[in-house]
């Protein structure tokens, strides 16, 4: 069980600032070289939601991902947070925020360094106190002074989490977060990203590959099958009450797969 937070300047500051705060997507439109990535995307993300993004490769998840961010920009239909259009809205003035798959961190700073590396610019952001809150919250006190060629995966994935934090971004956006750790690593590493959503009350945004993560993560999946929504739903529904026969073969194959590895692995036999 991780430790609630004692302090919640931070949680109320996401409260206070947040509770209107939807994502709306209104029949958002892209292409690149005349090749349409992104068909009429209608998507509302509720405020403090976990939602994962999931397809096969070439769906149109990292590209979403980036449009939401401001890296890209969108061809046609607009983009509303908190009621405003911030459709034509530049990367750094929408104050989202991204956990890099491969981390991002800065090799030659220690972990704490590279926690409070933002405040250089922006101090204010977050005081000490609230900083604490997040290094004790994500396990980190213990690792502090090591430097990053030193930490385990599941380290480095939590100190980059701790360095988006600090900067209170209004959402929380994820590229393959667990792609990289291993199945026990994955668990904690999931658990931390509920409990930080849920304390914060802060939307997080998450692309994976895999529906079991979506499925056991999220608060909702969107489904992407050739840049158009093949469902958006609970996980529940997406197992009870698959859209189409597209989500229920995506979604079982993927699954099946996973067992089926480790039937071989332990040269067991599929007895079902």
């Amino acid at each position: 069980m991780l430790p609630c937070l004692r302090s919640v300047n931070i949680a109320q500051e996401c409260i206070r600032t947040g509770v209107k705060d939807l994502l709306q997507l209104q029949n958002v439109k892209k292409q690149f070289q005349n090749n349409p990535i992104l068909n009429g995307i209608n998507l509302t993300i509720e405020d403090g939601e976990i939602v994962s993004i999931l397809g096969p490769s070439g769906s149109g998840k990292t590209t979403l991902l980036n449009i939401i961010l401001g890296l890209t920009q969108i061809d046609e239909g607009s983009i509303l947070f908190g009621g405003q259009d911030i459709s034509q809205t530049s990367m750094k003035d929408r104050g989202f925020n991204i956990v890099f798959q491969d981390y991002a961190l800065f090799p030659n700073l220690n972990a704490y360094q590279n926690i409070i590396y933002g405040l250089k610019n922006r101090p204010n952001i977050s005081n000490k106190q609230e900083v604490d809150e997040l290094i004790d919250l994500l396990g980190l006190r213990t690792h502090l002074h090591k430097r990053i060629d030193q930490l385990s995966g599941g380290q480095k994935q939590r100190v980059a989490i701790a360095r988006t934090l600090v900067m209170k971004p209004k959402i929380l956006l994820m590229d393959e977060p667990l792609s990289a750790l291993d199945g026990v690593m994955k668990e904690s590493i999931k658990e931390r990203i509920k409990t930080i959503a849920r304390e914060y009350r802060l939307t997080t945004i998450i692309v994976t590959h895999d529906p079991e993560e979506a499925l056991t993560l999220s608060d909702r999946v969107l489904i992407l099958n050739q840049g158009q929504i093949s469902q958006y739903a609970t996980p529940q529904e997406i197992i009870h009450q698959p859209n189409n026969s597209f989500v229920k073969e995506f979604i079982l194959n993927q699954l099946m797969i996973k067992r089926n590895n480790i039937y071989e692995l332990f040269g067991m036999q599929d007895v079902s």
